[in-house]
This record gives structure tokens, sequence and C-alpha cells, in this order.
């Protein structure tokens, strides 16, 4: 069954959240040929080495976000919420397995990576051990709707994969789909043990600080390294891509305000269209079978 057909009403509560997607366990198959050129995005330095620092995050990333939805799933007893975490934990482990093989792959081609996944990790670490459980998954949840808006508005909305060589693209294109099918399980696990509305709202001002001050200073320490850190046009370019035209940030900032609401939910901004017209263009060739 695709996950789009997997959908059931949501536990009940005050507030209606419009659907429950269960997330479907995918095992791609990537063609990452020795002829992909350096700057495989658009040919240009600034927006592959932004993509480049983010899968930087994701191995250590991805392997937190499992662990604080696992800390609780014993706590869950709605069957498709299980169902839902399951997926869930599939999904994301493939998403850590593959970025570490897209790491290695970057770091052979001259782009330094291994230094920004360390730093993740310790990041990451320090926030097992100082934060509470609730908050890590609050972490979670906020950092889940910044990489799901990102996917939607971002990858599948607007021509970036494209802009990419074929070989490439079929990565992010898989990435962002299941990010969009995921996107509320952390949520829902959350609302099902009774998380803080405080601490939701607060996590979220916190990562909307610590998602871009280290995504940017990634990007520049990738830059600099890369001896591209005064490519003027590169930089430029990439500014007006984000903020200015098509404005693929700006554009999203509404998404993201709404995250704010007592009434939120990640499945209130529905784009199940776009992420299936996704899935028929880019996953054919690239997933041998289901787990």
């Amino acid at each position: 069954m695709t996950a789009a057909a997997s959908i059931s009403r949501s536990r009940s509560n005050k507030r209606t959240a419009p659907v429950t997607v269960i997330p479907e366990v995918r095992q791609p198959n990537f063609d990452l040929a020795d002829d992909v050129p350096k700057y495989w995005w658009d040919n240009d330095p600034a927006k592959t080495l932004l993509l480049a620092a983010m899968s930087a995050s994701f191995p250590a990333g991805e392997r937190f976000f499992i662990d604080s939805v696992r800390h609780y799933q014993s706590q869950i007893t709605d069957p498709e919420l299980q169902k839902a975490i399951r997926g869930f934990i599939g999904q994301e482990a493939h998403h850590s397995k593959e970025h570490q093989a897209l790491n290695g792959y970057l770091e052979d081609k001259g782009i330094g990576l291994a230094r920004l996944d360390r730093e993740v990790l310790a990041f990451m670490n320090w926030m097992r051990k100082n934060l509470s459980p609730e908050r890590q998954l609050a972490h979670t949840v906020a950092v889940e709707h910044f990489t799901a808006l990102m996917a939607e508005e971002f990858l599948l909305k607007y021509d970036a994969l494209e802009e990419m060589d074929p070989r490439m693209a079929p990565i992010w294109a898989w990435h962002a789909i299941e990010e969009s099918e995921h996107k509320a399980v952390a949520f829902d696990v959350y609302k099902a043990i009774g998380g803080s509305e405080f601490v939701r709202v607060t996590e979220m001002m916190a990562v909307s600080i610590l998602f871009p001050v280290f995504t940017s200073i990634h990007l520049a320490q990738l830059m600099k390294e890369d001896g591209q850190l005064f490519n003027i046009k590169s930089w430029a370019g990439a500014v007006k891509y984000m903020w200015g035209k098509p404005g693929v940030f700006r554009k999203l900032m509404p998404s993201y305000f709404k995250y704010y609401s007592p009434n939120f939910h990640p499945w209130n901004h529905d784009a199940r269209d776009l992420v299936e017209k996704a899935k028929n263009k880019w996953l054919g060739a690239i997933i041998s079978k289901k787990a």
C-alpha cells in the first residue's frame, strides 16, 4: 500500500488534524558515477555547497531524531501511530545511511564534510546529555517542520531538481519526498505523550536561530576551503534564488509561522499532490524494492 493510500483519521483531540500518513520505507539505488561534476547544482559553488553542508548534518541528525521518537515509542497505544513510527524510523535510518555514503563521495571530490559531520555529532551528543527527552523530541518536531517545508517548497515545487546533475537529483528528490511523508510523525508522538506547548514553541525559536546559523557557518567554511569565499557572483545568485526571485525561502515564511499557532498540525499544509507528482517522476529508476 502506498503512503498516499495509507491514510486514517488522526487521533481525536480538540484540534482536527487532517490526516495521518504511514511512511513507506524504500531502499534506493543511486548511481554516483565518477564523472558527476564537482558543482552538480546549476554548476554553482554556493548552491552545491549549501546542500553539501546540509548533507553533512544528516547522518548524526537523523540518528538523533530516531532516538528522540523511539524513547517514547512504548508509550504509544494508537496502532496507526505505531505503524507511522516504524515507517519514520525506517525512512530516517535510510536517510542517515545514504547521506553517509553521499558525504564520503563528496569528500572524494574534495569537499571537506567529515569535520562538519563531527561538529554536528558533538552538538547532538550535547543535546542528548543536557536536554530533557521531551525537549529533545520538541527539537525533532521543529527540525522536521523546517525540513518538510524546505523539501516541499524548495526542492519539489521549484526547478532545483531539474537544475541538478541527473545522477544527483534523484537523491534529493527521494529525501524530499520522504521528509514530506513522515513530517507529522514526531509531532503526533509529541502530542500523544502530552508534550508542553511552551517547550514546543520555545524549541522552535531555538531551532530558528541554530539551523540557519549552523548552515551559514558551514557553507562559508566550505566556500573558503574550496577557494570560493569571494565568489561574489555565486553568493549573489544563491541569495537571489533563496530570498529574491523566485525567493523560495521567503515564500515558505507564512507556513513556517503557522507552527506557532496552538491549532498547528503539519498536515494542515497538505502537499500530497506535489509529492505524488515527484514520486512518479523520480522514484521509478532508483527504488530496487520495498523494505
